[in-house]
């Protein structure tokens, strides 16, 4: 399946990269600030491949005398920062608890191990190369913020505020998202997903709602998720409501006695959110919640619940086979993505 990327301007001296594609994990939104003869990063592609095709947009864009020599890292997920080491020398500005959270979060080599050396036959394994099997992750060097703060950050791009505020844990332990006021945009990282289920590993969703909450306070124009199209404050609040209803109903199952991969199945099966890709995450995100309701507070083991989500999506195709139904949720990632300036 060939996917294209958009890049343009969505506010005076912002510009948004935007894979295109729904149901896939992997393709997150990066952002590129420029002003002053100054340029700031938001965020980097999964691969050297994607970060390169999304660079030679963005210099297309800042001019050739403008460096890029700051990233900032909205979490410590993969998909948002591996890219970076195609920026040799860079200030690298993350929260502290990011740099924290980027000693537990799986590694280039382990991610190939689980696409290539799993079982295929096994849901684990069949989901793994299903949305991660187009990847290359071959000569990622993972390189660790340079600079790390709490709570709250300002810089200036060129004359321009920036602020950055701490979010996590949320998404995951050391979320933040980038204000930028004079434009009224927010790069909200993965605190917001848009199109699709998110997948939260941190937790809980009230502090994941307390998150979009100080977003709208803002009162931004734009906000830019993690994954998927650009949300209004009207879409904000809709994907509020979805989490806060996701709350409610992990209150209520888990009271039942339900396990989180049950209660994910119910959910499915009522089509309580219709409309959203990769049901499946409904795995991950109440595996996360029911530990909060459990007052579970050790480190969460991270390839359990991609296993439940694994099994879902399984059944869920394997069903659909049967039924001679169209797989909705299917989707390759590419690796080489062609740029379409818009």
């Amino acid at each position: 399946m060939k996917l294209t990327a958009h890049f343009g301007p969505i506010a005076p001296g912002v510009y948004v990269w935007q894979p295109d594609g729904g149901a896939a994990w992997g393709l997150a939104n990066c952002g590129v600030i420029r002003a002053g003869g100054e340029a700031l990063i938001v965020d980097t592609p999964y691969t050297p491949a994607l970060t390169d095709a999304f660079l030679a947009a963005a210099r297309e864009v800042i001019g050739a005398g403008t460096p890029l020599d700051r990233v900032v890292v909205t979490h410590a997920n993969g998909d948002h920062t591996w890219g970076s080491q195609q920026l040799p020398g860079a200030e690298i500005i993350a929260t502290q608890a990011a740099l924290e959270h980027q000693c537990v979060e799986p590694t280039p080599g382990q991610l190939h191990a689980l696409v290539h050396d799993s079982d295929p036959d096994q849901p684990l394994g069949w989901y793994f190369r299903r949305h991660f099997g187009a990847f290359d992750f071959s000569g990622i060097t993972v390189l660790p913020p340079t600079t790390t703060f709490t709570g709250r950050q300002e810089l200036s791009v060129g004359g321009t505020p920036v602020v950055l505020y701490e979010a996590g844990p949320a998404h995951t332990v050391g979320d933040l998202f980038v204000h930028l006021p004079e434009q009224r945009v927010v790069f909200a990282g993965d605190l917001v997903f848009a199109g699709d289920h998110p997948s939260h590993w941190a937790g809980p969703l009230e502090l994941i709602s307390a998150a979009c909450r100080r977003i709208l306070d803002l009162e931004p124009e734009w906000i830019v998720p993690g994954h998927g199209p650009l949300l209004t404050p009207d879409g904000l609040r809709k994907h509020l409501g979805y989490l806060d209803n996701l709350a409610a109903q992990a209150r209520l199952l888990h009271g039942q006695g339900r396990t989180a991969p049950e209660a994910a199945r119910l959910l499915i099966e009522e089509d309580r959110y219709p409309g959203l890709g990769l049901p499946e995450r409904l795995a991950i995100s109440l595996s996360t919640e029911f530990r909060h309701l459990d007052g579970n507070r050790t480190v969460p083991e991270l390839l359990l619940p991609m296993e439940h989500a694994a099994r879902i999506a399984r059944d869920r195709a394997v069903s659909a086979e049967h039924t001679g139904q169209p797989d909705a949720d299917r989707t390759t990632a590419p690796e080489a993505i062609p740029i379409q300036t818009s």
